[in-house]
């Protein structure tokens, strides 16, 4: 094996172990906040807001995959039309999965949120080009955002939201989502423009997509174990 390649592994195995506790627990929601959301009669578009917002910048397998997304989109407009298919996915599963109450089981969902970041790291060192496999990559970012906002959306129907401001509460949740994803996206794009402005971005962009594709893979097996012990 090359040294790089083992570099790699390395590296990816080190950065997984130091984050697998908050990954393995991505979409849960937190007790405060399930006591808060359960207690709450009527519009609270602030505290959903904040919620929402949390979610995302404590969400590591949304960020995972938005690192893998936008990690060699160099022009803005083409981040922007990346970020924006995968927006469109995740609030409508949001909205309409609260609201129609359209579930699925929370561990395959996780799993397959797992499979998108294993994809993203994947297509980004060649690994599909390889094997003849081509994906429309906009596509693709909208159907795992249908998944990420699905996952969502399954969580919070197992708590006992009332329906009295409930469709305004879900729009202020989302709002916030989509705000703490643009606090997200300028921190990412602004230290990937820092990479690429130095001589080892390129050994640095293999090592990351190693990282996520051992994320989430790790992903992978913890909720397909879980799903099973369930």
């Amino acid at each position: 094996m090359k040294p790089t390649i083992r570099l790699a592994w390395f590296t990816a195995a080190s950065l997984v172990v130091l984050v697998w506790s908050g990954l393995a627990l991505a979409h849960d929601v937190a007790q405060g906040d399930r006591a808060f959301v359960e207690a709450t009669q009527g519009p609270a578009f602030f505290p959903f807001l904040y919620l929402g917002a949390k979610h995302m910048v404590t969400g590591y397998d949304h960020i995972l995959f938005l690192i893998g997304v936008v990690m060699f989109l160099r022009r803005t407009r083409d981040v922007v039309l990346y970020v924006s298919m995968f927006t469109i996915g995740h609030s409508l599963t949001l909205l309409l999965g609260v609201l129609f109450k359209t579930g699925a089981n929370s561990h395959l969902v996780d799993a397959i949120i797992g499979l998108s970041i294993v994809y993203k790291g994947a297509e980004n060192l060649g690994w599909l080009r390889r094997i003849g496999w081509t994906v429309d990559t906009r596509l693709a970012a909208l159907i795992f955002g249908l998944c990420h906002g699905l996952g969502l959306a399954t969580k919070l129907m197992s708590l006992s939201i009332s329906p009295d401001g409930l469709i305004f509460n879900l729009l202020s949740f989302n709002l916030g989502v989509e705000l703490g994803q643009i606090l997200v996206l300028l921190f990412v794009v602004s230290l990937l423009n820092a990479w690429r402005a130095g001589r080892n971005f390129e050994k640095r962009a293999v090592l990351t997509n190693w990282f996520l594709v051992a994320a989430g893979s790790l992903i992978i097996i913890h909720q397909a174990g879980e799903y099973f012990a369930t």
